[in-house]
């Protein structure tokens, strides 16, 4: 149940949700006009902010450039691939396929294919109301395999549920084989919560993001555009919408995360 809410309750958080509860309560002011007036000009305040791509872009920025990639990769024992870049094989699809996250899977099997890592672990569980069958380390090794990466360069971690899960059963795997340094692979956006949560495993983590969303290019066309590149970016945009949505899911979990290590004192 604990794992439920904590997928629901923020969801009321986000804009999206956050204006259906605000139209909500301006329904319920129908007789104080004033009031409800003030209500609805915040829904579309809310909307206008957080749809635009100044925000979007701001709020991608300040996590994903966090951790730039290395101008050299150094070399480890392992390679950590966080699941999240696939989606299973159900009809009437014939095979795994990625989604806008699967840049995780081609940087993985890139650094692979460079000789930096002998390993690639898989880690993804399924959620317990989950209807499929296969997990997404179970995709992602099918995918690697299809790529030419043999089997006996996968390994499988396939119980977690969420990042920390993530970091605890990959830690307490790594462990068993003697293993401290890991290059850790996830999206861009990702990987500040996921670094500081197996770093409090005890692992050495060398940091590989991928999947970015803001480029330099992207952010100077931004601050220096013309006119008519600044009034566009300033309309609102479902994608923009999605983006600022995703990056404040990340900020609730980075402040759920601190508030759990500091309860279980940074390892298990």
């Amino acid at each position: 149940m604990s794992l439920f809410l904590s997928k629901l309750l923020p969801v009321f958080v986000y804009p999206l949700g956050l204006v259906c509860v605000l139209i909500v309560v301006a329904v319920v002011l129908a007789r104080r006009r004033r009031l409800q007036r003030f209500v609805l000009l915040s829904v579309l305040l809310l909307l206008l902010l957080s749809s635009n791509r100044w925000v979007s872009m701001g709020l991608a920025r300040s996590l994903e450039w966090r951790y730039l990639p290395p101008d050299e990769v150094p070399e480890a024992e392992v390679i950590v691939l966080l699941g999240g870049g696939t989606v299973p094989s159900e009809p009437p699809r014939k095979l795994v396929e990625v989604n806008g996250s699967g840049d995780r899977l081609l940087y993985a099997l890139w650094l692979f294919q460079q000789g930096k890592a002998e390993t690639i672990l898989l880690s993804g569980g399924l959620l317990d109301w989950d209807v499929q069958t296969s997990t997404p380390a179970q995709d992602m090794a099918e995918l690697l395999k299809l790529m030419g990466i043999p089997s006996e360069s996968l390994w499988l971690q396939t119980e977690s549920r969420n990042t920390y899960e993530d970091a605890l059963f990959c830690a307490r795997l790594l462990k068993t084989k003697g293993i401290q340094r890991i290059l850790l692979v996830t999206s861009a956006w990702h990987m500040p919560r996921a670094v500081k949560l197996f770093q409090a495993q005890g692992l050495e983590v060398i940091p590989l993001s991928t999947d970015f969303t803001v480029t330099e290019a992207g952010w100077r066309q931004l601050k220096q555009g013309d006119f008519r590149s600044q009034i566009l970016a300033l309309l609102p945009s479902v994608d923009n919408l999605s983006l600022t949505t995703r990056i404040m899911k990340e900020y609730i979990g980075m402040f759920v995360n601190d508030t759990l290590l500091s309860r279980v004192g940074g390892s298990t």
